[in-house]
Order: C-alpha cells, then structure tokens, then sequence
C-alpha cells in the first residue's frame, strides 16, 4: 500500500509539473509578442522603424556619408556623385550644416536625401532625453530652413541607441537607418584606398546600405579615391545607387 502511495504522488507531482510549465510558456509567448513587451529595449533590433538594408530583391544599393558636410571633401564627394549621376544620403552633424549651409542647398538641390546624425555628435544612448531631443530638434530645423524638408532618416552616433532614442526617431516619423554590418568602408581609420574599396566591391549585395564619412581630414582624400573606382565598377555590375527613402520605398 506504501508503495502504490509514493507511485500516486510521484505521478501527481509529474501532472502538477508539467501543468505549471505548460501555463508559464504560454505567458511568455504571449509576453514576448505583446505591444509592452516589444517596448523593451533588448527587441529594439526587432522592430521595424529600425533598417541596415533593404530588399535584396532589387539591385540596388544605397551609399551614405556620416559626419559633414565638410568644406572641401562634400564638394568632392558630390562632384564624383554628380559625374555618374548617383544619388546618395547625407547624415548631417548640425553644427557643420550651421557653418555650411550652402552645402546643404547643393545636396538638396542635386536630389541627394539629408538625414540627421546629431548637432554634436554625442553618444545618445548615455544621454537624458532633453539632451537627445535637442540634438534631433536642432539639426532637423537647420535641415528644414535649408531645404524646406524635414528629413526622414536619422544614424544616431556611433550606431548607438535605446528606447528613448526609437521613442523619439518614432514620434518625429523618423526611420533609424544603421548600416548594413559587412558594408562599414572603415574610411574613418586610414585603412587605404584599395582597402576600402575591397571591402565594398567584394561584398556588394542587393539592397546593401554602405558606411563612408565626409568629415574625416586625415582620410577622405582615401574615401574620394575609393569611390571613383567603386561606382563605375558597381554600375558596371548593373547596380542602381539610391537614397535611403528610396531604398526603403522597394522593399
């Protein structure tokens, strides 16, 4: 009788245990598909508001520069894209569009897509919010008097982010826009011309999003090089340069 009283309750624990296990993943699904769940900032990387690179259906790629505009460089960088009739995407520092407006006005002017990088190029994610939303506020209204646009895209610094960074990318209709991860030209560390243009013509894909920067004195003159073999080579191959927005409307 002992014995058919310990099977019972070694049975009876069995049933309870797998009852409990089977209600607690039901509650995690549901969580982890919730509206409140996906707020977290660990499915940021998830959500859809946030891009590294579009169809790879289409051949298309989209080339972007960080950090200017920047006297000297930008002009060279939008000569090049002027010559192959090339359209890419500028991501602003607002205190470099303060100084060089007229830049601004070309790159608008010559159909190329601005989008808001920071005024100061600070890390947002170690930030308050009044300080990011400033950063964002400043730079687009420089942007818009320029342009009359408001831009649409927006590369945090450093590709660094969190909730209240989406949170407000959201608020202003904005999409974050990273880089496609094996498309970073690395231009900014003096890698030498050929370098960069290994990295970008050895990898290319549909769709990509490709990291420069026009702000860099030590290594645009590498950056400039690099392109003028990049995008004849790219074109050659049937690709199509477009901007962000343009990209992201073929997915």
């Amino acid at each position: 009788m002992a014995i058919k009283m310990i099977k019972n309750r070694v049975k009876l624990s069995i049933i309870v245990n797998i009852i409990f296990f089977g209600v607690f993943a039901i509650f995690v699904f549901h969580s982890k598909a919730s509206p409140a769940f996906l707020n977290k900032v660990d499915d940021l990387a998830e959500a859809t508001n946030i891009v590294s690179n579009g169809s790879r259906d289409r051949k298309v790629i989209a080339l972007t520069f960080d950090d200017g505009p920047h006297p000297i460089y930008t002009n060279k960088i939008l000569d090049i894209l002027k010559e192959y009739n090339v359209k890419a995407t500028f991501f602003i520092l607002g205190k470099h569009g303060e100084l060089y407006p007229e830049l601004l006005i070309r790159q608008n002017q010559e159909g190329h897509e601005i989008g808001i990088h920071s005024y100061n190029h600070i890390n947002m994610k170690k930030e308050k919010k009044e300080v990011v939303e400033e950063e964002f506020n400043k730079t687009q209204q420089i942007i818009f008097s320029k342009t009359g646009r408001k831009a649409q895209v927006f590369r945090p610094p450093y590709g660094t982010y969190n909730q209240t960074v989406y949170d407000i990318a959201v608020k202003n209709q904005c999409k974050i826009v990273l880089w496609t991860y094996y498309q970073d030209s690395k231009d900014w560390s003096n890698p030498g011309t050929d370098k960069i243009v290994e990295t970008v013509i050895s990898q290319a894909r549909n769709g990509d999003i490709i990291l420069f920067h026009d702000h860099n004195e030590a290594s645009e003159n590498q950056t400039i090089e690099a392109l003028k073999e990049i995008i004849p080579d790219l074109i050659n191959k049937g690709y199509k340069f477009v901007t962000i927005s343009e990209l992201l409307k073929q997915e």
